[in-house]
């Protein structure tokens, strides 16, 4: 599949940007030819130079053990519009429903020179490179990983900034609670 329409590298240096206001992601990754994607909601920035970001991936998760075996992931902030999809792999397990993603209506799409696959829609992406902490690993399913390459959509992400204010409502990344309940983020309070 092509890459979307308005799929623009993010500077590594802005890439914690993308996670910072705390955001539900998705986690996707590959090995031997199996692609799975989950949605997490305990994920945010660790570090800026070079970036890092850490997310909890539970042990009884295929993606889990893909990320194991091949050593890298992706995470993705899926948009308002993706809301039933974001629950919907966040709730089924491919150990139990082996085509949860295309059940879901997860289309896959890949870059170049990069073996994480992506989930189209979603308003920014990292691919990331797994640091080994084997004791934060088992014994807190926190997994850190270095943000190799990052995107964002242009239309809700330019020069460093979210700017969501100007694009459609359906571009909002989402914030989950609880019991199916998300927030799709607000309005901007400035400050200074």
């Amino acid at each position: 599949m092509l890459l979307p329409t308005h799929f623009t590298p993010v500077p590594l240096d802005k890439a914690y940007r993308l996670i910072n206001h705390g955001p539900t992601v998705l986690v996707s990754a590959a090995h031997g030819g199996e692609r799975n994607v989950m949605a997490a909601a305990w994920a945010c920035a660790l570090d800026f130079v070079p970036p890092k970001v850490t997310v909890v991936i539970d042990k009884a998760t295929r993606t889990r053990a893909l990320v194991e075996a091949s050593g890298h992931f992706a995470l993705q902030l899926p948009t308002a519009a993706m809301a039933a999809l974001t629950l919907g792999v966040g709730t089924d397990s491919a150990r139990t429903m082996p085509d949860k993603a295309g059940r879901h209506g997860v289309q896959w799409f890949d870059v170049p020179g990069h073996a994480v696959p992506l989930v189209q829609g979603c308003a920014a992406w990292l691919l990331c490179r797994v640091v080994p902490e084997p004791h934060n690993q088992q014994a807190y399913d926190l997994f850190i990983g270095e943000v190799e390459a990052a995107w964002a959509d242009d239309r809700v992400f330019r020069h460093g900034h979210w700017e969501f204010e100007g694009a459609p409502d359906a571009l909002r990344t989402l914030h989950y609670v609880a019991g199916g309940q998300f927030y799709a983020t607000g309005a901007s309070v400035k400050v200074g």
